[in-house]
């Protein structure tokens, strides 16, 4: 497993081991040795997946506040999508600021995720699936979202999204969110 740092301290490119032979490909997407071994500890607690049927589909900026903040190891199974990652921790150096990675069934790339960081992808092919771990169980009550075209945060997206929720479209600024207080990961 190789692990690679971004420009946002804990979000990290985690490129697991493939092998291969004439009757395909193996892989593991997930050792909690391996991610010891390379100092990442995390107790996962629920897996989900998301299928997208359009390119173009945008979800997100989503995250969870404390007690139910989230840390993920996010990849994509099927398609190609635009993963990103959004430093949203109140006094951080990096607030506001943020990393996309390219993930894809091909590439088999996955992104980690921890607490206190907006996560948000766009489908860059038709037919998209997406799995990621979390560490911590979904709660509504501490479910969150900033606006995908924030000013402040200024996403370079690779085009204009054709489809999101209507939660999405209408979702608060980041510095709405800040302003009211809604922004607790510890």
């Amino acid at each position: 497993m190789q692990v690679t740092k971004t420009a946002l301290d804990g979000v990290l490119i985690i490129e697991p081991k493939v092998f291969g032979d004439a009757r395909g490909w193996f892989m593991e997407t997930w050792s909690a040795r391996k991610f010891e071994a390379a100092g990442l500890k995390f107790n996962f607690v629920q897996d989900n997946q998301s299928y997208s049927a359009h390119c173009g589909t945008l979800r997100g900026l989503h995250y969870q506040t404390a007690p139910f903040a989230q840390a993920k190891l996010v990849r994509c199974t099927r398609g190609k999508l635009l993963d990103v990652a959004v430093d949203i921790r109140e006094g951080s150096e990096t607030f506001a600021k943020w990393i996309a990675v390219e993930l894809s069934a091909e590439n088999k790339k996955q992104l980690l995720i921890p607490r206190g960081f907006a996560h948000a992808f766009l489908t860059l092919t038709d037919d998209v699936e997406i799995q990621y771990k979390a560490d911590n169980f979904y709660a509504p009550m501490c479910d969150g979202n900033i606006r995908w075209n924030d000013s402040e945060i200024k996403i370079e997206w690779p085009f204009t999204p054709r489809l999101l929720a209507e939660k999405d479209a209408n979702a608060p600024s980041l510095r709405e969110r800040l302003e009211n207080g809604e922004l607790r990961f510890n």
